[in-house]
């Protein structure tokens, strides 16, 4: 009787991997992880979250897609939060020359999949990035979007229909039922 082997792939690997994939992977403690592809109503909100960022952030700073790839060294993970901000000039992990390692804030749109992953272990992921400020989830079942903040500690606020997100630093706001107005049709 044979038994599986689990392989562990080193961050290079994953680099050398990821530069010439057609689909994107997340990276975790040396396990590569294909990341699904996401529905119409995912990316609607993933854009309508990345238009309302843009129309408010200050100068120096600017809301990214989920094309890049963001590098937190302190757990080993690698992953393509569904929008990002940097402001300032952007920091590259010295391995990964592709990912960012200073954003202020991260936004994950949930699935079926990602929803537990997202609010729990991803999440203890994303806190450990020094620069970050802020981690915005919003929910693909119901219009809510939870919002963690960066002050002395962590807070956690959950925003629904009729309200307003707020996001401290920097200064955004996400109007809950304009962001899901874009679900509208689809």
């Amino acid at each position: 009787m044979s038994t599986a082997r689990r392989l562990h792939h080193t961050l290079a690997d994953y680099v050398s991997m990821e530069r010439d994939s057609p689909i994107k992977h997340e990276y975790c403690d040396g396990e590569i992880y294909a990341m699904a592809g996401g529905t119409a109503a995912h990316g609607a909100l993933a854009a309508a979250v990345i238009s309302s960022f843009g129309a408010q952030l200050p100068k120096g700073c600017r809301a990214l897609t989920s094309d890049v790839r963001v590098r937190i060294e302190g757990s080993d993970l690698s992953t393509y939060p569904d929008a990002l901000v940097i402001c300032g000039a952007a920091s590259y992990d010295a391995t990964d020359t592709h990912a960012v390692t200073n954003p202020v804030v991260v936004v994950e749109v949930t699935s079926p999949s990602s929803e537990d992953y997202d609010h729990g272990e991803k999440l203890s992921h994303y806190k450990q990035l020094p620069s970050l400020k802020a981690v915005v989830i919003v929910s693909h079942r119901t219009r809510r979007v939870t919002v963690h903040s960066r002050g002395t500690s962590w807070d956690t606020r959950e925003f629904r229909a009729g309200e307003i997100a707020v996001i401290s630093e920097p200064a955004l706001k996400l109007e809950v039922d304009r962001l899901y107005a874009v679900l509208e049709g689809l």
